[in-house]
C-alpha cells in the first residue's frame, strides 16, 4: 500500500529512504518547511568533524510557538491540544490551543518574573497533570532549558540532577498518586536541596503546585528554607504574559537524564530546530498523524517518549494529546487502556510492551476489551524495550489493527526503526522492529567495527555518522564523555548498544543489549531468542533470562518467570516443560535447567527488566538498585525468590498444555 504525500505524489519506503541518504541536505531542506521559523535556515548540516555536527545552525525559532501559537493563528485555536485523564482522581480535563497557549504564556512570564533567562535550566518534577506540560512548554517559550525529573525519584538521585544541571527554578507539585497510596514529592525535594547544600545549589526558586489529594504546600517549606518556596496559582495570578523568544536551532532545548555505566547519569542535550524538524516529520510519516488526529501515548513525561510523543510531537503536528494518570491494570481493572481510547476517540496507541504483558496477564481473553467502541484506533506502537512475539499476535488478533514494534533510544529521539504508517505499510513480522527509518543509516558491525551487514548475521547494532536530526547534541557538561560514550567503540559509527540481525527482507531484529548476549560454553546466545521461547508457553505472562556465573560452562542461561493469573501448575512441572522447550527450539547447547518463578519482574517505571541487576544478584556481586525502579520491594521479593529456584533434569518427558 502506498500513500499520497502533501505534494500530491505517490512516495515508497524505498524511495524516501534512499533520498535521505543520497541527498540529506536537500532531504531535510524540505522537511523543514513544515516548521515556522523566525530566520529560515539555507544549510542543513553543518559538519565540524567525525564527531560534532549540527542541523540548521542558520536557522532560528520558537518550538513552543510552533507547539501552540502558530495554530492558534492558523484558526484553530479552539480545537482540543490536550486531553488529561486522571484515573487516579477520577477526573478529565480538556485545554484548547488557545487556552494551552495562554496558560503556557502566563507561566513562562511567572518563570521571567523569577530571573529564569534564555540558557537557565528548570527542573521540572511533576506528576502526570496539565502543570508538567505547560512547564516544559513555558521554559521552550523563553529559552530556558528543562530538565524532567520522573515524579517520585529518591532525594539522591534528584540531588544529582540538581548538582549537574545547576537549575535557576525547580518545578514541582505536594505530588502523585499511585494505586492506593500518595507519593509525597515536597519532602524529597526538600532533602534533595539539604544534599546539595541549599542556596549553595544555585537553585533560586521552588515553584510548589498544590494537590487537593496529596497533602503538603509551598507555606510548609518556605519558612525554614533560606530558598523561596512560592505558590504556583500566586506566582501565575501576578505574572505578565510572556511573547515566544527567537532561539538558534542548534540551542538546547532540554536535558534529559538517562542511566550511565559509571553510574552517574548521562544528561542528553537535544537541540530546538533539529528536533522540531524531526518530529514534525516523524509524526506525518511514521505515525500518520495531523490536524484533528488524536494519540494516547501511555508513558510519562519524564521518559524520552512523554517528551517526543505526548508534549512536543502531537502538539506540533497539530493533533490532540492524551495526558494520563494512570496504570494500565488496577485504575481500576485492565480495560483502563480501552476506555481511555474510546472516550478520546484516539487513532493511535503508543505503550510499552509491558503495559500489554500486563493486561494480558490479568485478563488473556481480553473480555474488557468488548465493553468499548474502538472503531477510530487505527495502530498501536510499542518502545521501551523487546516485543516478544507471543504477546504481538496476542495484541494484534485482540485489536485488528497494525501493531507497530518500533525501537529507538533517549539518545536518538525518535523511532530509529519502525513501520512507516504514513509512507508505505509494510509487512510486519512479529519480533522484528521492521526497516531503518529515513535519515538512519543501520548496519551490523562485529567487534572491531567492521560492517557484517548481510541477512541473519547476528552482531553489534551501529548507525553510520552524522545522526538524523533530532538525534542527542551531546552529554550536558561534557563532550568528550558523548564521543567516549558513543561514537569511539566503532569509529564512524553511533553504537546504540543494541544486538541483532537483518533477515533477507531488510527487517531488523533487534534481540536485546549487547550485555544480554550470553555465552555458554563458548557458544554466544541472545537472551531476547531465549525468552521467545519461554513466552510460547501458554502459562507464562513475562520472563526474563540472564546468565548466570557458572564454574564449567562460563555462563548458565538462567530464567526468571511470572504465570498468567488462574493457571495452576507446579514449578516442577512448569521447569521440566520450559526446558524442554528451549531444546526443541534452541537446542541442548542452551544449558537451560534454571527457572524462577516470581510474581512479578523487577522493571523501571519505563517497563524495562533489570537484567543487570538481576544478574548481579544472582552471582554475589555487589549491586546497587537504580533510581529508575518500579517498586523497590520488588528486589527484596527476588532475592527471596531465589530460594525456590527450580533446577529441572533436562531430558524429562513432558507433555505441554495447550
Amino acid at each position: 500500500m502506498t500513500l499520497s504525500t502533501e505534494h500530491g505524489k505517490v512516495a515508497r519506503y524505498s524511495d524516501v529512504w534512499r533520498d535521505s541518504q543520497s541527498d540529506p541536505e536537500g532531504f531535510w531542506l524540505k522537511a523543514a518547511e513544515r516548521i515556522d521559523w523566525v530566520a529560515k535556515p539555507q544549510t542543513a548540516l553543518t559538519q565540524r568533524s567525525d564527531t560534532d555536527w549540527r542541523w540548521f545552525a542558520d536557522g532560528t525559532l520558537n518550538v513552543s510557538a510552533n507547539a501552540l501559537d502558530r495554530h492558534v493563528a492558523a484558526g484553530r485555536g479552539d480545537t482540543t491540544a490536550l486531553i488529561y485523564d486522571s484515573a487516579m482522581t477520577g477526573t478529565t480535563a480538556r485545554l484548547s490551543y488557545r487556552e494551552l497557549r495562554d496558560r503556557v504564556a502566563a507561566f513562562a512570564g511567572a518563570l521571567r518574573g523569577l530571573g529564569v533567562e534564555a540558557g537557565d535550566r528548570v527542573l521540572v518534577y511533576c506528576p502526570m497533570t496539565p502543570e508538567a506540560v505547560i512547564a516544559m512548554l513555558a521554559c521552550a517559550r523563553i529559552g530556558a532549558i528543562h530538565s524532567v525529573v520522573f515524579g517520585g525519584f529518591a532525594a539522591n538521585e534528584l540531588a544529582m540532577r540538581i548538582r549537574d544541571a545547576q537549575p535557576r527554578v525547580i518545578v514541582t507539585a505536594s505530588g502523585g498518586l499511585e494505586p492506593g497510596r500518595a507519593v509525597e514529592y515536597l519532602p524529597l525535594v526538600s532533602r534533595a536541596l539539604e544534599i546539595c547544600g541549599g542556596a549553595a545549589s544555585g537553585v533560586e526558586a521552588v515553584v510548589v503546585r498544590d494537590r487537593e489529594a496529596v497533602p503538603g504546600s509551598a507555606a510548609d517549606y518556605a519558612a525554614d528554607s533560606e530558598i523561596p518556596w512560592l505558590d504556583w496559582d500566586e506566582l501565575v495570578a501576578d505574572a505578565e504574559p510572556a511573547d515566544p523568544v527567537p532561539m538558534r536551532a542548534d540551542d538546547p532545548l532540554y536535558i534529559l537524564y538517562t542511566s550511565g555505566t559509571t553510574g552517574s547519569p548521562k544528561g542528553i542535550v537535544r537541540d530546538s530546530g533539529g528536533y522540531a524538524v524531526a518530529l514534525s516529520w516523524v509524526m506525518q510519516h511514521v505515525y500518520d498523524f495531523g490536524v484533528g488526529d488524536t494519540i494516547f501515548t501511555a508513558s510519562d513525561v519524564g521518559w524520552v517518549v512523554g517528551h517526543s510523543f505526548i508534549v512536543y510531537g502531537p502538539l506540533l503536528a497539530g493533533g490532540t494529546t492524551v495526558l494520563y494518570e494512570g496504570k494500565p491494570v488496577g485504575t481500576p481493572d485492565p480495560g483502563a487502556f480501552w476506555r481511555v481510547l474510546a472516550e478520546t476517540g484516539a487513532k493511535v496507541l503508543s505503550t510499552a510492551p509491558t503495559a500489554l504483558r500486563a493486561i494480558r496477564r490479568e485478563d488473556p481473553e481480553l473480555t474488557e476489551l468488548r465493553k468499548y467502541d474502538l472503531s477510530r484506533l487505527q495502530a498501536v506502537y510499542l518502545a521501551g524495550e523487546r516485543m516478544d512475539p507471543e504477546t504481538w499476535h496476542w495484541v494484534r488478533d485482540g485489536l485488528g489493527v497494525e501493531i507497530v514494534d518500533h525501537w529507538w533510544q533517549t539518545e536518538t529521539g525518535w523511532p530509529i526503526c519502525a513501520n512507516p504508517l504514513g509512507i508505505e505499510t509494510l509487512e510486519a513480522k512479529a519480533g522484528s522492529t521492521t526497516v531503518p527509518m529515513p535519515g538512519f543509516d543501520v548496519r551490523i558491525v562485529d567487534s572491531a567495527g567492521a560492517d557484517i551487514t548481510a541477512p541473519g548475521v547476528e552482531g553489534n547494532i551501529g548507525i553510520r555518522t552524522p545522526l538524523p536530526p533530532g538525534a542527542m547534541l551531546e552529554i550536558w557538561g561534557s563532550r568528550q564523555r558523548f564521543i567516549d560514550s558513543y561514537l569511539t567503540a566503532f569509529p564512524g559509527y553511533y553504537a546504540t548498544g543494541d544486538a541483532g540481525h537483518f533477515d533477507e527482507d531488510g527487517h531488523l531484529f533487534v534481540m536485546g543489549r549487547t550485555d544480554d548476549v550470553i555465552n555458554v560454553a563458548g557458544h554466544r546466545l541472545s537472551t531476547g531468542s531465549l525468552e521467545e521461547v519461554l513466552l510460547l508457553h501458554p502459562a507464562i505472562a513475562e520472563c526474563a533470562v540472564i546468565g548466570a556465573h557458572d564454574e564449567l560452562k562460563g555462563q548458565r542461561a538462567a530464567g526468571f518467570v511470572t504465570v498468567k493469573h488462574g493457571v495452576r501448575v507446579t514449578a516442577e512441572d512448569l521447569a521440566a516443560e520450559l526446558v524442554r522447550l528451549v531444546r526443541e527450539h534452541i537446542g541442548p547447547v542452551a544449558a537451560f535447567r534454571d527457572v524462577t518463578v516470581l510474581n512479578r519482574l523487577p522493571k523501571t517505571r519505563s517497563g524495562k527488566i533489570l537484567r543487570k541487576t538481576m544478574r548481579q544478584i544472582v552471582d554475589g556481586e555487589p549491586y546497587t538498585v537504580p533510581a529508575t525502579i518500579e517498586d523497590t520491594g520488588v528486589v527484596d521479593d527476588f532475592i527471596d525468590a531465589l530460594a525456590t529456584t527450580v533446577t529441572a533434569p533436562p531430558t524429562r518427558a513432558v507433555t505441554i498444555p495447550r
